[in-house]
């Protein structure tokens, strides 16, 4: 598989939207950037789950992950869109498996959905969130995969979890992309993320590895796709890089 770049649009998480005075000129910068991707040939274009500025809380614009998504799906007509990532503790997973079944027609097939256990105690607090320590998050990511997965696959999706329930849950339309929304799940843990990858997802995404890192992670996820008995080579492999 030929080596394929995506890039973030400017969304203000990481105050690449500042000086911008009028809030219409900054969204439409974010679709500006989406479309010049587009044009250029990227293969991808993404967005941060996020809701306060970065390092520190400001005022300054952060446009909301989902509503982007599915706005930037109108607004281009080719690329694919994702988020890196859907933080799981924000949206009850039902919810967002519906969300990305609406978002997946809306972009005539192009979306991407990352997900991950979610790390800003800060911005979890802020927002009246819970913030349970580590294994509990990748405990509740581990029940919230297999809720959406149910929801993108079954007719009247059941699951009975310690974090989730759903009973009987209908969700039409699914999705264009068959048979099912590409599921990506971003984070390395060596314990429990990569084992979750190998299990459920479609891709990962490894942040800001060196190449030593990266090759490490990629040799754990395919011991465990050994493990289990699945196709290395179906996980599509992502890094997630900050270019200066």
């Amino acid at each position: 598989m030929a080596l394929q770049f995506g890039l973030f649009v400017p969304q203000g998480w990481r105050m690449d939207l500042l000086g911008i005075a009028d809030l219409v000129e900054a969204y439409e910068t974010m679709t500006h950037v989406a479309q010049e991707a587009e044009s250029l040939g990227y293969h991808s274009i993404w967005l941060f789950d996020h809701f306060h500025t970065v390092p520190t809380p400001t005022q300054e614009v952060t446009f909301e992950c989902w509503t982007s998504t599915a706005a930037l799906a109108r607004d281009t007509q080719r690329i694919r869109i994702g988020q890196l990532v859907t933080c799981n503790g924000y949206r009850n997973p039902s919810l967002l498996a519906k969300m990305a079944s609406t978002v997946d027609i809306m972009s005539h097939g192009r979306l991407t959905f990352g997900i991950g256990a979610g790390w800003h105690e800060q911005e979890f607090r802020a927002y009246g969130y819970d913030f349970p320590d580590g294994p509990t998050r990748l405990r509740q990511l581990r029940e919230a995969v297999q809720v959406i997965l149910a929801l993108w696959t079954q007719e009247q999706a059941v699951f009975e979890g310690n974090y989730y329930q759903v009973r009987g849950a209908i969700n039409q339309p699914k999705s264009v992309q068959k048979p099912h929304i590409p599921l990506l799940i971003g984070g390395s843990g060596e314990q429990v993320t990569l084992k979750l990858v190998a299990q459920y997802a479609d891709a990962c995404n490894i942040t800001n590895a060196d190449i030593a890192t990266f090759k490490h992670k990629l040799s754990l996820l395919k011991r465990y796709c050994g493990e289990i008995g699945r196709d290395y080579q179906s996980v599509k492999r992502t890094v997630l890089l900050t270019v200066c």
